[in-house]
């Protein structure tokens, strides 16, 4: 996927729309239409990009919104934690050397540094400064569109500029490239931008992912940033507990409340009639108390026989004892 993070937007829709039909058509997939603020920033914020548009896009282009505001004064407050909350990104683009540290060092809530590449600055870009920025997850922005359409001077400057930010990233860590077209005619496609950045001095890796893995990490940590808590637990969707709904039963065979099954809908549903019943007879029912007294009862007399037969065995062998002795004093007598 590949990004342009800055197409200013223009209340002629007509150039807007011929715009972002080409953009997609160069092969982006995620542009951010820019509104630029410079100086003192209203009481009542809002965003002038109507949404969605009053005109048809193409179905693959996924349009967010920005902010670019441009930084003059080190001392002025401009509230930049309000500005998140309207627009998807918000990036501060500095005018002077003190101006760029304060950026880099201790403003917060910012996604982008947007550096004017096509004018000459009378300082050089500092590793350190710049280095603190990249570390803190702020990238730094390089628009050709200037230096496209704009006269040799703006050329040479944004060759030198882009030049000495490659130097001072260390090879291009933290670079986005972004087209700041205002119409058709200065965009150029991915592959283009890609050998801009080579002939700046980035590798052809690093040219890349200035549009596609550098760009996605604004997005994300911007996003993350707005939804998440101080950027780094992020809250998602865990689903729902199923709904139970018990009914109480009507028949006989119900005995109470029917038994919960779970439809096809995810919730769970009372069964009543015969399902109710037959679900009920196929649990294993407790036995009664007539049945068990009628079962203890088997066991006493089960108990009762085997007592008895070594009584009745012992009352059969006294008797044929007695009837021996009888016969004995009979012989007895006759002799």
């Amino acid at each position: 996927m590949f990004y342009d993070l800055n197409i200013p937007y223009t209340t002629n829709h007509a150039d807007l729309q011929r715009t972002l039909a080409f953009v997609a058509e160069l092969g982006y997939n995620t542009i951010a239409l820019s509104i630029n603020l410079t100086g003192k920033l209203p009481t009542d914020l809002t965003s002038p990009i109507p949404s969605p548009l009053p005109f048809s896009i193409p179905p693959n282009l996924h349009i967010l919104t920005r902010c670019t505001l441009t930084f003059t004064d080190p001392s002025q407050n401009y509230r930049l934690a309000s500005l998140t909350t309207i627009y998807d990104l918000v990036a501060v683009r500095p005018t002077s050397e003190k101006t760029l540290q304060q950026t880099c060092l201790s403003l917060p809530t910012i996604d982008i540094i947007s550096l004017d590449c096509s004018i000459r600055y009378p300082f050089y870009f500092r590793q350190s400064t710049l280095k603190a920025a990249i570390e803190k997850g702020i990238r730094i922005e390089i628009c050709y569109a200037q230096g496209i359409l704009s006269t040799g001077e703006a050329r040479r400057n944004l060759i030198s500029n882009a030049t000495q930010l490659v130097r001072a990233t260390r090879g291009g860590r933290g670079i986005i490239v972004s087209s700041e077209a205002h119409r058709a005619l200065a965009c150029r496609g991915p592959w283009d931008v890609v050998n801009l950045g080579i002939g700046w001095g980035l590798k052809k890796e690093r040219a890349v992912e200035a549009l596609s893995r550098e760009a996605r990490g604004v997005v994300v940590g911007a996003e993350m940033r707005r939804r998440s808590f101080r950027g780094v637990v992020d809250v998602i969707y865990g689903g729902e507990k199923p709904v139970v709904e018990k009914v109480e039963g009507k028949g006989k065979n119900q005995g109470g409340k029917g038994k919960e099954k779970v439809g096809n809908g995810g919730k769970r549903k009372a069964v009543d009639g015969l399902d109710a019943a037959e679900a009920v007879d196929e649990v294993e029912k407790p036995p009664s108390k007539r049945e068990l007294k009628r079962r203890a009862k088997a066991r006493r007399a089960a108990a009762g026989e085997k007592s008895d037969g070594p009584s009745n065995a012992l009352q059969d062998s006294t008797e044929k004892l007695e009837d021996g002795d009888v016969a004995m004093a009979e012989l007895k007598d006759q002799g």
